[in-house]
């Protein structure tokens, strides 16, 4: 009589490279598997986010889990949450990030978790970490578009009223209260927090460090102003080099040249009558910087640097206005968390000490605190309006109406379509077709009433 030992010596647990796929009835997007891969014979998920986050990229996957009550408890392997759903013992919550919910009581010890979040204009870099790794990064992208939206419905406005003439005259009876934004910054200040709450519901965050930066608009304008002009201004505190490398992303503005010194000089050099103001000053490595002496302007291009060195300070003053806000913010709402802020020049310090290059993701891991942690793949997130009163185009190009009728599918969202996700490209024939663009990037048309919504690809999403 064989014994249990003698059966599991004679058993093989190797699978060729070659082999067939094979799927169960579990759920798809943790089920989907390849073989065993050839570099490491690890077995790697056949989704695009998986695939992405695998070993085989030498980045690891971290899904975040809840308890039975929906409170976050620490990450888990890709491995183990699968295991949890095939057992039943675990639910999907979301999909993007990937989050599982348990369905069994189970302990609840945590370490210590670090958010660093690096704010900027026109994107946003986050990164969680342990003492050990990273759990979860990404750059969200922001909206752009809000104060073009806003004067475009003011038109429309404008338009209605001029056709009422018989209403009444509305008198300037309105008040701005105290720390009144504009609605294009009081935008991106909420989506700070939405992206903030968004990551403190899936993780056990204990700690979130904030970077903030002092621009002096007054300073930069004029560096060589000081004595009872400048008392006048505004306070002083930025470093002109550092503006100018955020403002040029750490670029020669003339060859375009990355990770080589970079020094500041003048687009109109002084001998010629330009002037020390900031919109006559650029960055440029050496070699341009020696080359710009021997040509003149139009040889060397530098009427296209000045456009663009002209262009307003929108995102300085931004940056002015909301730094401290968003940290009062989040220590008014998360109060049991440790929010703390950096500034950037120790953020550059960091990243330049570990060997990172310059993005909004390093410079998160350099804010939380990050130094020899593993990490993951970034996420890469967008932004989407919630409710998109599109205003209906006819066959010439023109606006005639709004369009009242809100079609069920909309662009962005996640849809299953013969048991493949797609995203929504966009609907036509009055809401009766639908076109979706596969992981792989083929477009399909098809039917609305062939397709399953998943998610709606509204506010913030990957």
């Amino acid at each position: 009589m064989e014994t249990k030992t003698q059966r599991l010596g004679r058993r093989n647990t190797y699978t060729s490279t070659d082999a067939s796929q094979v799927c169960s009835s579990v759920v798809v997007p943790l089920n989907r598997e390849e073989t065993l891969s050839v570099d490491g014979l690890k077995t790697l998920p056949n989704n695009l986010d998986g695939n992405l986050r695998s070993g085989k990229s030498g980045q690891d996957l971290r899904v975040p889990v809840l308890n039975m009550r929906g409170e976050p408890l620490m990450s888990t392997r890709l491995a183990k949450a699968r295991h949890l759903l095939e057992q039943g013992k675990a639910e999907v919550v979301t999909r993007k990030p990937f989050s599982i919910k348990l369905k069994y009581p189970t302990g609840e010890a945590k370490q210590d978790v670090t958010l660093g979040v690096d704010a900027g204009y026109s994107h946003v870099g986050f990164s969680v970490i342990t003492e050990k790794q990273e759990l979860m990064s990404g750059e969200l992208k922001l909206r752009n578009d809000v104060s073009k939206k806003l004067t475009e419905r003011c038109q429309y406005r404008r338009n209605r009223r001029s056709r009422k003439w018989y209403r009444k005259p509305r008198f300037n009876n309105r008040k701005r209260k105290d720390g009144w934004l504009a609605p294009s910054i009081r935008h991106k200040l909420q989506t700070y927090i939405r992206l903030v709450k968004k990551l403190h519901d899936v993780l056990p965050i204990s700690r979130i460090i904030v970077e903030v930066a002092s621009f002096d608009t007054q300073k930069m304008q004029n560096p060589e102003i000081k004595g009872i002009e400048y008392q006048q201004g505004e306070l002083q505190g930025y470093e002109v080099r550092q503006y100018l490398l955020e403002k040029w992303n750490h670029k020669c503005a003339y060859c375009g040249k990355t990770g080589v010194p970079l020094e500041i000089e003048h687009i109109v050099s002084r001998s010629r009558g330009g002037t020390d103001r900031v919109s006559n000053l650029t960055i440029s490595c050496h070699e341009c910087n020696q080359k710009k002496n021997n040509r003149t302007a139009e040889e060397f291009g530098r009427p296209e640097v000045q456009e663009q060195a002209k262009e307003p300070l929108k995102a300085v003053a931004f940056m002015n206005q909301v730094r401290w806000k968003l940290v009062n913010i989040l220590r008014e709402k998360h109060g049991n968390i440790d929010v703390s802020f950096t500034f950037g020049s120790r953020t550059k310090y960091d990243r330049i000490k570990m060997g990172l290059e310059k993005s909004h993701v390093n410079d998160a891991f350099a804010i939380a605190g990050g130094v020899s942690q593993k990490r993951v793949k970034p996420y890469k997130l967008t932004q989407t309006r919630r409710n998109n009163r599109s205003v209906q185009l006819n066959r010439k190009g023109f606006k005639p109406s709004i369009r009242r009728t809100r079609y069920k599918i909309q662009p962005n969202n996640l849809v299953k379509f013969n048991d493949l996700f797609c995203r929504v490209k966009g609907v036509f024939n009055y809401g009766k077709w639908v076109r979706l663009v596969t992981e792989s990037g083929e477009v399909l048309n098809t039917k609305t009433k062939s397709v399953e919504v998943v998610k709606y690809g509204k506010g913030i999403f990957a």
